[in-house]
């Protein structure tokens, strides 16, 4: 049994506490770029996650995640049942320096906000009944498998795939499950001629400023203590979202000839989610080619969904999935036992090219049958109806602004 570390157990609570502060983040975030019509339901999608999230975890979730292995695909559903064994004491497996209770608070964290990543996918056009029914169905039939198989002694942890704080875990996860959305439910209904430049940049700013904020957190939180692994992954976060946001802008003004503020805020979160799995593995010179790598990756994946005449609203696969995918790929070049336990090359490259494509072929496979099956016992597209009103004032009865 380890024994408590107070500095360790002090910096996880920071931590979570950032990573929780990412969701409220991501409704400003999401509830900025969409139409004024339709803010408070796109920010109702995140919050409502930790509600039901939080329900999930307690009652199986992290048991079925991180409980005792089961032929690889599943951990125990009734090891942590309820919270049962997670208390105080630490867990070796999980935190050997640290309250086992704080280990499952953070990881909650994560699981609350992988779902919501997705939404900005569908904006504008799923109603309320159809996404809480996606999200509990994803949650437990996509988040936790896949959070077991990278991090709770899964096969793929077993085959030697690494993933520092989620590039796989969220960013894949949710970018293909919101690109598999996206086909299902197909383009929203828009009025000719209308309008659908974001409809506040300051509250996008916000957002992305606590996303940015909390993604200390997110990523330095992985090492599970305040440690030189923290410390490699804080510095490197700072890199790459820094670094990301520059590149984004460079490319954005030579081929569009015009400095855009959202194109600062977009390169950012792409260099956060591509840097997401390396952050504990590479050195800060590293982290400078993954935040010029990702940025690129991510704007051509962009173009491509355009070209593919997909509407993506809010570009969450081009985002998130890529820069995860792109970034899960990367740790496996640049990955360096100077800083943590893995050395990258040839052989960890092949492994991660393996572990990430069987994830994101798992996701958008699996999201497709929720939604199929979803749709057929109750509709959950909004109706045209709904759509060309806004949803706020349809489906909660409620304005983001006055008139």
């Amino acid at each position: 049994m380890g024994v408590i570390n107070s500095g360790n157990t002090a910096f996880m609570i920071i931590c979570t506490a950032m990573v929780c502060l990412m969701t409220p983040g991501l409704a400003l975030f999401y509830g900025g770029l969409v139409r004024k019509k339709n803010v408070l339901v796109m920010m109702m999608q995140s919050f409502i996650s930790m509600g039901i999230v939080t329900i999930i975890w307690i009652f199986g979730g992290f048991s079925l995640a991180y409980g005792t292995d089961h032929a690889g695909i599943i951990g125990s559903i009734s090891q942590f049942f309820g919270m049962n064994s997670v208390g105080l004491a630490p867990n070796p497996s999980y935190g050997a320096t640290i309250p086992f209770v704080m280990f499952f608070a953070y990881q909650l964290m994560f699981a609350i906000i992988t779902a919501p990543l997705m939404t900005g996918a569908f904006a504008d056009r799923l109603n309320l009944k159809g996404y809480i029914l996606i999200l509990i169905a994803w949650t437990i039939l996509i988040y936790i498998p896949v959070c077991h198989w990278i991090w709770g002694g899964g096969f793929l942890e077993k085959l030697g795939f690494i993933d520092f704080a989620g590039g796989t875990v969220i960013h894949v996860s949710a970018g293909f499950g919101a690109l598999a959305s996206v086909i299902y439910l197909g383009k929203r209904v828009i009025k000719k001629g209308e309008n659908l430049d974001p409809n506040n940049l300051v509250i996008v700013a916000i957002g992305t400023g606590l996303l940015w904020f909390g993604w200390f957190g997110f990523n330095a939180g992985g090492s599970l203590a305040a440690d030189k692994i923290a410390a490699a992954a804080f510095v490197n976060t700072a890199i790459a979202a820094s670094v990301g946001m520059i590149v984004w802008t460079i490319i954005s003004v030579a081929i569009n000839k015009k400095l855009k503020f959202v194109d600062l805020l977009t390169g950012a979160v792409a260099g956060l989610a591509t840097i997401t799995p390396c952050a504990g593995y590479v050195d800060p010179k590293a982290a400078v080619v993954i935040g010029i790598v990702g940025p690129i990756v991510c704007f051509i994946s962009i173009a491509a969904r355009r070209k593919m005449n997909l509407d993506d609203a809010l570009d969450v696969w081009g985002v998130h999935g890529m820069g995860g995918l792109t970034g899960s790929i990367l740790v496996g070049i640049f990955a360096s036992v100077a800083v943590n336990t893995v050395d990258g090359g040839i052989h960890q490259m092949l492994i991660q090219i393996l572990g990430v494509l069987i994830v994101a072929i798992y996701s958008f496979v699996v999201t497709m049958i929720i939604l199929k099956v979803i749709d057929s016992i109750c509709p959950i597209r909004a109706t045209e109806k709904e759509q060309l009103r806004g949803l706020d004032n349809t489906l909660l009865g409620e304005d983001a602004y006055w008139e």
